[in-house]
């Protein structure tokens, strides 16, 4: 049961200990008093009434006489009125005060009542100890929780608590004497603070402990026990993730460079036979098909750079050789090697830049990937006959913000996030009609934020795209 200094007992209401409801208290007798107050006030005015009627009486009857006896009547008989009438008022007063008073005393008990039944109920250790060691308060979980004697009682020391504990052996094997003066040593000076003590059986609580105006401390005990048992297990299944995804990237890498050794060969062997160097081929179907073996591996060879691009960014791993890049000549580079694809669809491609140059620290080698990946997309998801802009749109000292903007099929936000994820396509029917293993935009994002960048996209469905890049520029 919650103790504090005596002034929380066992109240009406809700109990500490059970939670059951009291009998309820009666209700204050304030209008039995007020109705007792006004009979007196009525028969102090009747009484007042009769005595200044018998005065008048008395004046009547001697009028001609006017004895000194009818004057001392009449004000015997007012100065008796005003007394009673006085007499009355100090008693209702005094009845009323006294009703005040205890109706503040049944509120306050009441007050003390809900308090402590709170405390019994809120789940989490509650002690508070006074400036001398005492403890004053506390509630069941603060024994259940620390186990401590079920006959603890008020006025109990915090040295008597610690050396029982001690003795138990919760503060390990050090000497019990020595360990209890070493935490009522810190006791009062380490506040505030938040802890955490692993139990006996394993349970872990938390402790936190708070310093109160009159010199008391308050500390409050929390069991998180499963708190801690979930944090490990995610932290394992982090590190698991982690092992897979490194196991991941060096199985990619590995497998890169075994696959691009024999591909490099195909596309060696096939561009000789193609171009006939040891002579003719005399049935054109095998030329045909030669050219075919070429170009599937042109394409087999670039599938697997943007794997083994996409394991580096993962990992963390992108390795750059910054210089100063000048992003107009970066633009009109990538431009001529898109232009054949957009001319063959009759789409435009516009570069809007400014005269002077743009210079940025950077991987040239990245910078053209990053452009070029972008202007590939648009152009396979422009319609013919379209325009495709690229253009500088902020003219800032400190950043380089560049735009490519189509206006093919576009995205919603839910296609557009499932097109940033690594193998994923805004669409499925997207990968048959428009081909792509879905990692250009992923291998784009992690470049420009490699150099420090952002990459956003606004796009909407069937109105077109516009990617926006900002790249740090050379200071």
């Amino acid at each position: 049961m919650s103790l504090w200094k005596g002034s929380i007992g066992r109240f009406p209401g809700l109990t500490a200990a059970t939670g059951r409801a009291a009998k309820p208290v009666q209700p204050l007798p304030c209008a039995v008093s007020r109705r007792r107050t006004a009979r007196t006030r009525r028969a102090v005015i009747a009484l007042g009434s009769v005595l200044l009627l018998a005065c008048g009486t008395s004046i009547f009857i001697w009028y001609d006489e006017r004895t000194p006896l009818g004057v001392a009547l009449v004000l015997l008989s007012v100065a008796a009125a005003i007394f009673a009438w006085r007499g009355v008022r100090v008693l209702e007063r005094q009845q009323l005060a006294a009703a005040h008073l205890q109706h503040s005393g049944l509120r306050l008990r009441r007050q003390n009542s809900l308090l402590q039944s709170t405390l019994e109920n809120i789940g989490e250790g509650l002690s508070v100890f006074d400036s001398q060691g005492r403890l004053i308060a506390w509630n069941y979980r603060f024994r259940e929780l620390l186990d401590l004697p079920a006959d603890l009682a008020v006025g109990a020391t915090l040295n008597d608590i610690l050396t029982h504990q001690a003795v138990r052996g919760d503060f390990g094997g050090d000497a019990p004497e020595a360990e209890v003066a070493k935490r009522l040593d810190l006791f009062y000076r380490d506040v505030p603070t938040t802890k955490e003590r692993v139990m006996l059986p394993g349970r872990t609580l938390q402790i936190r402990r708070r310093a109160m105006p009159n010199g008391a401390v308050i500390s409050i005990y929390s069991d998180v026990t499963e708190i801690k048992a979930s944090e490990r297990k995610l932290i394992e299944a982090r590190s698991q993730a982690e092992a897979a995804n490194r196991a991941k990237g060096d199985f990619l890498a590995n497998m890169s460079h075994e696959l691009r050794t024999p591909l490099n060969a195909i596309i060696g062997f096939s561009e000789v036979i193609s171009n006939e160097l040891f002579g003719p081929i005399a049935n054109e179907k095998y030329l045909e098909y030669i050219k075919d073996i070429h170009t599937s591996s042109l394409h087999l060879l670039s599938i697997i750079n943007d794997v083994l691009d996409m394991s580096k960014i993962e990992a963390g791993k992108v390795e750059l050789s910054k210089e100063i890049v000048q992003i107009q000549n970066v633009i009109s580079e990538v431009i001529r090697m898109v232009h054949e694809r957009a001319r063959s669809r009759d789409i435009e491609l516009i570069a809007q830049l400014p005269d002077q140059d743009i210079e940025i620290w950077a991987d040239e080698r990245s910078m053209k990937q990053i452009f070029l990946n972008l202007l590939s997309n648009a152009i396979k998801f422009s319609r013919e006959g379209g325009q495709i802009y690229v253009r500088n749109t902020a003219d800032r000292p400190d950043v380089a913000v560049l735009e490519i903007e189509d206006h093919g099929i576009g995205m919603n936000e839910e296609e557009l996030q499932r097109a940033l994820q690594p193998f994923g396509q805004a669409k499925p029917v997207i990968t048959r009609n428009y081909g792509g293993t879905g990692l250009g935009l992923p291998i784009t994002k992690g470049l420009v934020e490699a150099h420090g960048g952002t990459l956003t996209i606004d796009s909407r469905a069937g109105r077109g795209t516009i990617v926006r890049i900002v790249l740090p520029r050379l200071q």
